[in-house]
């Protein structure tokens, strides 16, 4: 076997080591799931083992569990296939339920198999544990222990909802299972799902001792007296799961993900019946979901296009790797305090400045806090955090910026500050240093126009908070090199992001399509439905918040900025409509900011939870607020395809040429509704021809916002995909 290897002892005690060669993790690939009954099948005839531990010979980890990037390219591949429906069901569910099959047989083997968890197991590798006799893991709270697959629209599918359950219960289970959320060595021996803590160099030893002492072949729930901790769903406790569950999941998921639901059924349906029928349950459920578009869609944006991107897809080639040791923030408010954070925990050297010493030394206490939480929380030692910090010099003085590699801008949103501080800092860069601009919607070519060395001005725009949004929208200007791309992109990588690249325009790509969804609220707001409704149906599709209470979030006093730059750029090609009159209003009137101030559309009282402020139906009053199916369901649509076909404009326009970017973009951003797998991906599974007609039915409503671009109308008619018309192949011919 290539991925397995068995040593024998004196005892009886079979060594396996699960080793892929090649990779740094192991995975279950095609060639694993093959040579893992064999494996089986040796333990269980050869009378010279007595039993058997599982361990990995990856310093990473056990098993990440399935490759992805195999099930993706089968499940994403639809071609032409002559079986009848039966058929075609029948292979689908042999192919899902040949793990449960294979990992049942080592569970009744008749010997007893103990796992040694040196690291991380995840999905199918912690169902492969489950599926042993006892676990033992490493004593390291980085190791993550969890069934992730409800992130990627998908449910386990090698016993995980069943097992899982059986061991600790039904409510725990489906908190771990239904969120994807991992749990640490001690966090799973308190849930009861692993049996052993052990120091990392005794997993094996401890394993072992377990075999030769105790060893027993029978798992639990294989015995007469096993009972479901908690109690299955035909008792009291376990009925009220299902009650409070379902009502949960439904506040929570909105019924968007297939997978969650179909979760719930396995637990429902399977923990009724002996675990072979179980499994049997599961399989199929696993394979309903899988042919969902939602498991389709959220396994390409966010696990292999992520995966892609995250490894620097977009890089160009033939540049030597840029090295990285001291990067400039110009502006030290939250924006470019939380960059500063993130360049020092990747070991970046860096230099704060700001107009005022007390603004940059409030900017480095930003990652003082930061940090001190890391601390207190157990996840950093002091004097780590110490030397994190002690690599931030807070200044007001351009001279530090000399020899820095990279500089990042991060002032306020006008053209004749940028232009000042661009103009100083190149004053003390090298003639290789790239020069980025963290501007949000800027064209990024007229921003460059001051630039002495405007081949290495780029655009390197941050989501925030920084340090938690993944998310690096890297802008090309006209001028800008390739080479500065590559460098730009090295950078990303190396603070730990995801970069997407796209060219020049205003609002780039993420600001442009996000701001449609705002704006589509605000025209909502302007016709006269109720601010409770939009907002409530905008969290419905899947966005984090509703657009009004995003409008507070990002402040509207920015966005009334950003629309008073717009005028002055755009001069007589300005169209103003209901929404600017509205805008300044609630701005310039009565100075309602935002959550920044306490007060925008929603009121933010010190004492309790924000509520929509009381006088906004004096300046919009409301005539729609009756909330039929039909009128929620137009909503719902409005908010989704306003973005997309802004998204497909963007394409049209060469703003953006990928679609994995496009997608991962939307996601990571600003919250676009994963379950579709991004905007582009939510034209692909409607279709074109589908997507065109409906736009064209909301123009003729509500206005030319909604006119689909010819592209869009192209592809309609010749039945063309986005992942089909723009993939890699299709851009290089």
């Amino acid at each position: 076997m290539e991925n397995f290897k068995i040593e024998v002892d004196a005892d009886g005690v079979a060594l396996v080591t699960f080793d892929v060669p090649g990779r740094t993790m192991n995975t279950l690939t095609a060639k694993v799931v093959q040579e893992f009954p064999q494996l089986i099948e040796q333990i269980r005839t050869n009378p010279a083992i007595k039993g058997a531990v599982l361990t990995s010979g990856k310093p990473t980890g056990f098993c990440a569990g399935a490759d992805l990037g195999e099930m993706g390219s089968g499940a994403l591949t639809s071609g032409a296939d002559t079986r009848s429906e039966d058929d075609k069901l029948k292979a689908q569910f042999e192919g899902a339920f040949l793990l449960n099959k294979t990992f049942r047989a080592m569970e009744t083997c008749g010997k007893p198999i103990a796992c040694a968890l040196n690291g991380l197991a995840l999905g199918g590798g912690l169902e492969i544990a489950l599926a042993t006799h006892y676990r033992v893991v490493a004593d390291n709270p980085k190791i993550q222990l969890g069934l992730p697959e409800a992130k990627v629209g998908l449910l386990p599918g090698a016993g995980g909802t069943q097992r899982l359950p059986r061991l600790i219960g039904m409510q725990a289970a489906a908190g771990l299972i239904l969120e994807g959320k991992p749990s640490s060595p001690a966090e799973a021996l308190k849930l009861g799902f692993v049996d052993a803590v052990v120091p990392a160099d005794q997993v094996v030893a401890a394993a072992r001792a377990w075999l030769l002492e105790k060893g027993d072949p029978v798992a639990r729930w294989d015995r007469k007296d096993f009972r479901i901790p908690g109690g299955g769903p035909s008792t009291p406790g376990g009925a009220q799961v299902f009650i409070m569950g379902n009502a949960m999941l439904r506040k929570q998921s909105f019924g968007n993900y297939p997978a969650q639901l179909n979760i719930m059924k396995c637990f429902y349906e399977g923990l009724q019946v002996p675990i072979d029928a179980a499994l049997r349950i599961e399989s199929r459920y696993f394979v309903k979901t899988l042919a969902t578009p939602q498991a389709k869609a959220m396994i390409r944006s966010l696990f292999l296009s992520m995966q892609e991107l995250g490894k620097g897809a977009a890089r160009p080639e033939g540049f030597a790797p840029y090295r990285i040791t001291k990067v400039a923030v110009l502006g030290a408010g939250m924006m470019g305090a939380g960059i500063a954070y993130v360049q020092a925990l990747a070991g970046i050297e860096t230099v704060l400045i700001d107009q005022s010493q007390e603004a940059a030394d409030k900017g480095k206490a930003y990652s003082a806090n930061l940090l001190a939480k890391q601390v207190s929380r157990g996840k950093m030692d002091q004097a780590k955090a110490d030397a994190i910090l002690a690599l931030i010099t807070p200044t007001t003085d351009y001279a530090h910026v000399k020899g820095a590699d990279l500089v990042v801008e991060a002032v306020f949103e006008t053209r004749e500050i940028k232009a000042d501080v661009t103009k100083k800092a190149e004053a003390q860069l090298a003639d290789t240093a790239v020069f980025g601009s963290n501007t949000s919607t800027l064209p990024i070519t007229g921003l460059a126009d001051v630039s002495a060395r405007p081949a290495n001005f780029i655009g390197i725009h941050f989501f925030s908070p920084v340090d938690k949004m993944g998310l690096v929208e890297i802008i090309m200007g006209e001028k800008t090199s390739q080479e500065t791309l590559a460098k730009a992109i090295d950078y990303v990588l190396k603070i730990r992001k995801t970069p997407i690249v796209v060219n020049d325009s205003r609002g780039f790509y993420t600001s442009r399509c996000f701001g449609t969804f705002i704006q589509e609220g605000l025209e909502m707001l302007a016709e006269g439905i109720a601010p409770a409704m939009i907002d409530n149906v905008g969290r419905a599709t899947g966005m984090p918040r509703g657009p009004l209470e995003m409008n507070d979030d990002v402040a509207l006093d920015l966005a009334y900025k950003v629309r008073e730059q717009t005028k002055k750029d755009l001069g007589d090609r300005y169209v103003a409509g209901p929404v600017d009159a509205m805008i300044s209003k609630m701005v310039v009137e009565l100075g309602r900011f935002g959550r920044k101030n306490g007060k925008g559309f929603y009121d933010y009282p010190a004492d309790g939870p924000k509520r929509l402020w009381s006088g906004l139906s004096e300046i919009v009053p409301v005539t729609q607020a009756d909330a039929t199916p039909a009128l929620i369901e137009e909503i719902r649509t409005r908010l989704l395809y306003r973005q997309a076909v802004e998204a497909a404009r963007c394409f049209e326009e060469k703003v953006v040429t990928d679609p994995r970017d496009a997608d991962v973009g939307s996601i990571l951003g600003w919250g676009f509704a994963p379950w579709t797998g991004g905007p582009v991906s939510l034209i692909d599974s409607v279709g074109a021809a589908t997507f065109v007609e409906t736009c064209d039915r909301l123009a003729q409503t509500y206005g030319p916002r909604f006119a689909p671009p010819q592209l869009l109308r192209d592809m309609a008619a010749s039945g063309e995909t986005f992942y089909g018309r723009f993939s890699k192949a299709s851009r290089a011919a």
